[in-house]
């Protein structure tokens, strides 16, 4: 029987307009070890362009797990997060909203929405890093997602 779990070198995608906090980001990751190549998008049409493997992005990987800012140039990381969520193909990926919102209302919609987790920025390091380790020994080794 062939092994279905995801392999550790599955993608993730980050969708951040900010290169400050992508950098911050790919940090963390590195950091705490994570070998999984990641993918930037800068706003959420590149992001559903990406997901949705069109233009340029027509050979792109399925992620195993998204980052997601919500305040996103274009098409905001509310639509993203939805259009993610309608998609029998996308809907199983995990999504992590990563934003600076603190409002009450984006928590509770985001997760009504499908949102796995909701981090707000700016996030201490080293407890972020701590949760991306975490992150990995479960969406990475434990969880088994349906084949793309």
């Amino acid at each position: 029987m062939p092994d279905s779990s995801p392999s550790p070198s599955q993608p993730i995608l980050l969708v951040e307009d900010s290169p400050e906090d992508f950098e911050t980001t790919e940090r963390a990751f590195r950091k705490s070890g994570l070998k999984n190549p990641i993918f930037r998008c800068s706003d959420g049409d590149e992001a559903l362009e990406f997901l949705f493997r069109r233009g340029r992005f027509a050979d792109a990987p399925r992620p195993g797990v998204i980052l997601l800012d919500l305040n996103l140039p274009g098409t905001d990381g509310r639509e993203v997060l939805a259009e993610i969520k309608a998609d029998a193909s996308l809907k199983q990926i995990p999504v992590i909203v990563l934003t600076t919102s603190s409002d009450d209302r984006d928590v509770q919609a985001c997760y009504n929405a499908g949102a796995s987790s909701y981090i707000q920025k700016p996030v201490d390091l080293d407890g972020f890093m701590r949760a991306i380790e975490r992150l990995n020994d479960y969406w990475f080794e434990v969880v088994i997602l349906p084949r793309s």
